[in-house]
């Protein structure tokens, strides 16, 4: 499939564009909020901080939450793009892979057997869920003479996702105190979330972003079939445990700094690849930029839907995805 930029400049022009588009989506979640900003606070704050509640709104909340937010939704839809490629699955996401459901339930086991309280708690306890979970779901997709395929992986995702949610509830529902404290975590959000927490998964984030671009090749290679890609001499099986540990570590990330976030990998891959065709090359570093774009949009329109409160990210996501699952599987269904 050739897409909308067929290019290599126009291609090139495409991602400065995106970039320039994730820093004012950046900058606007910055300025737009419940407390009242403008452009001449940020630029104070930046150069003469002095304390007063814009300034500490916007040094403390905005800055940290646009950064958190462009990180996570570019994280997510590189995920995306690799989990949609290893399982051939136009429907693949996270959610379907299981890291959400995995994290989200250790998350609960964490606050109802152990005192934990802390946000900085519940970032490695999620990163250990999401972790888990993906080994699990690539482990039973690899059972069996013929190895890991996209239905049997697809099949461990959907089981693992599948258990985890209801023992999850199942703990909520004997544990209120639970409930309430990791209820608008489990939704998605990065409402609150520090600098700090950002900088505690932000590595693991940047060595899979280098290495979702460093493994692209091969996985072009892997899209052409498993018998063509054995014949002209890959070995598979190392591209498939390579692309499940980024999937692991992307996802893992962003679920333990920002909650359960659905859609973000469903729907940026189809997006990408309308501007730019299949090349994974191409496909990986415009998921990063849409990603971070929709997520940032996402989290704008959260803050003023239900003025003075504000709705998690994953509500909005929801919204906006549920409508995009619906067409891509009655178009998948009707291409059969």
């Amino acid at each position: 499939m050739n897409g909308l930029l067929s290019g290599r400049n126009q291609k090139i022009a495409g991602l400065a564009a995106g970039f320039a588009i994730t820093i004012c989506a950046m900058l606007a979640s910055i300025v737009w909020g419940y407390v009242d900003t403008s452009w001449k606070n940020v630029i104070e704050t930046l150069t003469n901080f002095s304390g007063a509640t814009e300034h500490l709104v916007i040094r403390d909340l905005r800055i940290p939450r646009a950064f958190v937010g462009a990180s996570v939704g570019a994280s997510l839809g590189i995920a995306g793009v690799l989990l949609q490629a290893i399982t051939r699955n136009p429907l693949a996401d996270t959610g379907i892979f299981g890291i959400n459901a995995g994290a989200a339930f250790f998350i609960v086991c964490a606050v109802t057997f152990f005192p934990l309280s802390s946000m900085n708690g519940f970032v490695w306890i999620a990163f250990l869920g999401a972790a888990v979970s993906g080994v699990a779901v690539y482990a039973l997709g690899s059972l069996g003479r013929n190895g890991l395929n996209p239905l049997k992986v697809t099949l461990a995702g959907a089981a693992v996702s599948a258990t985890a949610s209801s023992f999850t509830s199942g703990l909520l529902t004997v544990n209120e105190k639970s409930l309430q404290e990791v209820l608008f975590w489990l939704t998605g959000s990065v409402e609150g979330r520090k600098m700090e927490m950002l900088l505690m998964v932000l590595p693991f984030m940047a060595v899979a972003w280098i290495g979702a671009l460093l493994v692209a090749g091969q996985v072009n290679t892997l899209l052409l079939g498993e018998d063509a890609a054995k014949g002209l001499g890959q070995k598979t099986h190392l591209v498939k445990l390579c692309m499940g540990a980024l999937i692991i570590v992307l996802a893992g990330s962003c679920v333990a700094i920002a909650g359960p976030i659905g859609f973000i990998g469903l729907i940026i891959p189809h997006l990408s690849r309308f501007l730019v065709g299949n090349d994974i090359r191409w496909v990986i570093p415009y998921s990063a930029f849409l990603g971070a774009i929709l997520l940032l949009a996402a989290d704008i329109a959260a803050r003023f839907v239900a003025m003075p409160k504000e709705l998690p990210i994953g509500v909005m996501t929801a919204f906006i995805g549920a409508p995009f699952f619906i067409y891509i599987a009655r178009k998948g269904w009707a291409n059969r």
